[in-house]
C-alpha cells in the first residue's frame, strides 16, 4: 500500500467521493459567509484609518490603565482595540483608536509615557487617514481581479476553458475560507495579510496546475480507450498525490518556522501576520486542488461529446490498476 502510494500506483477513487468534498466545502463556505455578515472582519488601522500607539509595558501601564487614560482624555470607547505584544526582549501595549486631532494625539502620548514611566520618545505613533485605508482596500481588490483575469486566460490557453473554471473555483474557495477563518477568529487584517492572500493564490494554482498537467497527459493517453473522464481524474490524482503532499509539507514547514520565529521569538507582528495567512491558505489550497479543482473540471468535461457516453462510469480496484 505505502509502496504503491509513493510510486503513484494507488487506486483510491477520488472522483467517486467528490460529493463528500463538495458538501464539506459548502458547509465551510456557508459558515465563512455567515461569519462575515455577523461579525465582519477585524480590519487593521491601515484599512480603517486611525491612530495606533505602541508603549513599553512598564510602570503602571497595562490594558486596564491604558483604557483609563483614554477615558480621562474623553476618547470614545467604540472602535478602541488594546492588546499586549510580547517578544523575547520586551513587552509592549498597542492601543488602536479612530482618527484624532493632533492635540489629542500629543496629549495621549504624554499620558501614556507618564503612566509607563518612560520618555515620550520611546512611544511609537502610527497615524493613518481613513482615505489612505480605503485606497489600500481598493488597490488590493484591483490586484485580485487582475490576478484572476490573467491566470484564467493563461490556463484556458495552456489547457482548456474547463480547467480555467476549475482553477477559478478552487481559488475563490481558498480565499472565502481563509477570509472566513479571519472573521471567525477575529484575526486582524493588515497589508501583510493581503500580500499573503496573493501568495496563497499563487501556491494554490501551482498545485492545481501540476494536477491539470497530469490530467491532460492522461486524457491523451486514454484516447483510444473507453475510459471515462472520472478515470482520467482518478489515475492522475493517484499519480501526483505524493508529489502534492510532499510539496504541501515542504511549503508549510517554513511557514510554521516563520510563525514560531516571528511571533514567539522576534515578536515581529508583520512577519507573524504574513505567516498566519499563508498557513491557513496553504492548508485550504492543498485540499481544494484535490477536492474542488479537479472534480469541477470533471463535471464540465463529462458533458463533452467524447466523455458523455461514459459519464458516471468509474474503474475501481483492479480495473483502475490496469489503466495505471
Amino acid at each position: 500500500m505505502i509502496r504503491k502510494l509513493f510510486r503513484g500506483e494507488n487506486t483510491y477513487n477520488f472522483y467517486g467521493r467528490r460529493r463528500i468534498g463538495f458538501i464539506a466545502s459548502l458547509v465551510l463556505v456557508v459558515v465563512s459567509i455567515a461569519s462575515l455578515f455577523i461579525g465582519g472582519l477585524n480590519l487593521g488601522i491601515d484599512f480603517r484609518g486611525g491612530v495606533a500607539f505602541e508603549v513599553p509595558a512598564k510602570g503602571e501601564l497595562n490594558v486596564t490603565t491604558a483604557r483609563d487614560v483614554l477615558s480621562a482624555e474623553n476618547v470614545p470607547a467604540s472602535g478602541v482595540k488594546i492588546q499586549t505584544l510580547t517578544s523575547a526582549t520586551e513587552e509592549r501595549v498597542r492601543i488602536q483608536l479612530s482618527d484624532q486631532t493632533p492635540g489629542v494625539v500629543e496629549a495621549l502620548k504624554s499620558a501614556f509615557a507618564e503612566k509607563a514611566g518612560v520618555n515620550s520618545s520611546e512611544i511609537s505613533v502610527d497615524k493613518v487617514s481613513s482615505s489612505w485605508g480605503r485606497g489600500v482596500t481598493t488597490k488590493a481588490v484591483q490586484a485580485l481581479l487582475v490576478f484572476f483575469v490573467i491566470v484564467s486566460l493563461f490556463i484556458a490557453w495552456r489547457f482548456e476553458w474547463q480547467m480555467a473554471v476549475g482553477a477559478f473555483a478552487s481559488v475563490i474557495h481558498d480565499i472565502v475560507l481563509s477570509v472566513g477563518v479571519y472573521s471567525l477568529l477575529q484575526i486582524e487584517v493588515t497589508p501583510a495579510t493581503v500580500t499573503a492572500f496573493l501568495t496563497i493564490m499563487g501556491y494554490s494554482l501551482y498545485d492545481t496546475i501540476v494536477i491539470f498537467d497530469k490530467m491532460s497527459e492522461n486524457e491523451q493517453r486514454f484516447a483510444a480507450t473507453k475510459a471515462s473522464y472520472g478515470d482520467v481524474i482518478n489515475v492522475s490524482m493517484n499519480a501526483v498525490l505524493m508529489r502534492s503532499v510532499n510539496t504541501s509539507i515542504s511549503s508549510i514547514l517554513p511557514v510554521v518556522s516563520l510563525l514560531l520565529l516571528g511571533a514567539g521569538i522576534l515578536g515581529a507582528r508583520s512577519l507573524s501576520e504574513f505567516a498566519v495567512a499563508l498557513f491557513i491558505g496553504m492548508l485550504f489550497g492543498a485540499y481544494s486542488s484535490i477536492y474542488i479543482a479537479a472534480p469541477v473540471v470533471g463535471l464540465l468535461k463529462e458533458r463533452s461529446a467524447r466523455f458523455l457516453p461514459t459519464k458516471g462510469h468509474l474503474s475501481v480496484g483492479v480495473d483502475m490498476a490496469h489503466l495505471i
